[in-house]
């Protein structure tokens, strides 16, 4: 019987090669090679040196932005299976014309001393709030229908100049008097104190009961969290040594910071300002005790002493310096989404004294989230203070109104502000104030007057990225797009690092020549990395002191983004 034709095997003897072939193949071997090689350096030598050139890395310093985020950037929220209640059952009634504050803040203290997680549904339609909304716990949603046409939109009629004083901002009141903040204008005949609402406060507003919403003065300082001293650890490191680390558990959060201990000549303040600087501010050095950098963190292993730590450490730690690891009181998983926030448009009094027609205030939240927010007519859309691991996502700020902030970052830590729209003017379009580290602004789009602000107060070692901006460059072909802000006590601009990557700069005018537009910097932002610096019209950089300047005038489309390919590469080391 004959065997089926796929059942039919051959011996074969072994294949000789002749000399001519063995030649042949290795040529072939070599021009692979070659050619393989030459890709490679092809791609290498199209990447900016800072990402792809060891000997760069090593002299320029780029810090791993890609912690920032929800999870680290690792995951997306998720909800489902999460209880939801439907405010309608709870007499929260959309288009009714009633104000809707008591009935909500009535619902959210029912569920206020559970943690078993809830989303909080609104329907579509119109919701009138007229008092700060308190949000203090834990795996919770606030979720309306949607930010467009036909979803949910929360009106507020008055600004919070008329709600009642909150207790969180008694220490800033006393502060804002003892330092005789005054707004002075002589030409406009302002004489006015500071408000309370200029970077603080906001109608949805999360906090932990009792906690200082941020250390204005010295007399409040209280000792009791600190757990225990750091001795040893190095910059961009996963791991410290601490003197005791009884009171710490693995999965704690907590927050390492590195004080002002060592007067004006301190040797950490040469880490933090590496260059010379004209002028560092007082508070550096005249407040015993006050961090100078702060860090909330997750510690994920314990050996004896040695804490490992899941991002990596802002600062050198060293004997000499006085580095402590404290508590850090937190909620974890508030969520703000779909929906839209409306003031209705006020005149700007002057700068700093705010009405209060601010949306959202995060304070002390963790692996948290804002998804889907329209803002509209706000002084500030989003404001925070002592944030980490948080995702701020497909955020559109809008109106006639001139804002003091649209989505702020201080005293953010890890922080992603992702694919934000800003279609309104605004004093300071994108800023990180005080105390913001490794966070990042990312594909984002600024339409009108950009600036890419560092609100002086250790802010330090965040990213720009992938950014889209609308310039309109003056009569001598310049444009102040780095511009820094805040007190003279807490200068310089930012400290080493700041980091600006593929900024795309959309010119409206200036096409007549060829010369570049000139885009005007800090003079006192030290170390400042800047890539990829590009438009529709050449510029050029004027930023001090010892920037690291690359690859100006072209736009970085193997790399359009830090964050993500920094992120890329630690998920795949992984």
């Amino acid at each position: 019987m004959t065997r089926p034709q796929s059942q039919i095997t051959f011996t074969q003897a072994p294949h000789i090669q002749t000399r001519s072939q063995r030649v042949s193949n290795h040529l072939l071997y070599l021009f692979t090679a070659f050619i393989f090689t030459v890709a490679l350096q092809t791609h290498a030598e199209s990447l900016p040196k800072i990402i792809s050139d060891p000997s760069v890395q090593e002299k320029h310093f780029l810090p791993n932005f890609s912690y920032a985020g929800f999870s680290n950037g690792e995951k997306l929220p998720e909800t489902q299976g999460w209880k939801t209640v439907d405010v309608g059952e709870h007499g929260i009634i959309a288009n009714d014309g009633r104000d809707d504050s008591k009935a909500l803040i009535a619902l959210l203290e029912k569920h206020e001393n559970s943690d078993k997680p809830v989303v909080i549904q609104f329907k579509p339609g119109q919701y009138i709030i007229s008092s700060i909304i308190y949000i203090g716990r834990s795996n919770i949603v606030l979720r309306g229908a949607g930010s467009g046409l036909g979803g949910t939109v929360f009106y507020f009629p008055r600004p919070l100049l008329y709600v009642p004083d909150p207790p969180e901002l008694k220490e800033l009141n006393e502060y804002l008097v003892s330092l005789k903040k005054i707004q002075k204008q002589k030409s406009d005949n302002i004489y006015i104190p500071f408000s309370s609402w200029s970077w603080s406060g906001g109608f949805f507003w999360t906090r932990v009961k009792g906690q200082r919403v941020k250390n204005y003065l010295e007399k409040y300082n209280d000792n009791s969290n600190i757990l225990t001293h750091a001795t040893k650890g190095k910059q961009n490191g996963l791991t410290l040594e601490v003197k005791d680390s009884s009171k710490i558990n693995i999965g704690d959060i907590v927050e390492i910071k590195w004080l002002s201990s060592q007067g004006q000549e301190g040797e950490f303040l040469k880490e933090l300002y590496p260059e010379k600087i004209n002028k560092i501010g007082c508070y550096h050095w005249t407040i015993p005790d006050l961090e100078l950098a702060r860090q909330p963190v997750k510690v994920t292993a314990i050996d004896g002493n040695t804490l490992t730590i899941y991002s990596p450490l802002l600062h050198n730690i060293i004997p000499e310096r006085k580095v402590t690891v404290t508590s850090w009181a937190h909620l974890n998983h508030v969520g703000l989404e779909h929906f839209s926030i409306k003031f209705p448009y006020a005149e700007p009094v002057a700068h700093h004294c705010e009405q209060g027609f601010n949306g959202i205030y995060l304070t002390r939240v963790y692996d948290s989230w804002v998804d889907d927010v329209r803002i509209e007519n706000a002084d500030s859309g989003i404001l925070t203070e002592e944030i980490a691991n948080v995702s701020i996502n497909n955020v559109k700020t809008e109106g006639k109104k001139l804002a003091h902030y649209t989505v702020q970052m201080g005293c953010a830590h890890n922080t992603l502000v992702r694919n934000l729209k800003v279609y309104n003017k605004a004093l300071h379009p994108l800023s990180f104030n005080t105390y913001a580290t490794k966070s990042v602004y990312q594909c984002s789009h600024v339409e009108c007057d950009p600036i890419l602000d560092q609100h002086s107060g250790v802010n330090q070692q965040n990213l720009f990225d992938d950014l889209t901006l609308v310039v309109t460059p003056d009569e001598n072909r310049s444009y102040n797009l780095f511009k820094g802000g805040g007190a003279s006590y807490w200068k310089p601009s930012h400290g080493a690092y700041s980091t600006f990557w593929n900024i795309n700069v959309n010119f409206t005018n200036g096409h007549d020549s060829t010369e570049p537009v000139v885009l005007k910097g800090m003079t006192d932002g030290p170390r400042a990395r800047l890539i990829g610096i590009h438009g529709n019209h050449p510029v050029k950089i004027k930023y001090e002191p010892a920037p690291y300047i690359e690859k100006t005038n072209v736009e970085l489309s193997e790399v359009p983004s830090l964050y993500k390919y920094q992120l890329k590469q630690r998920l795949q080391s992984k």
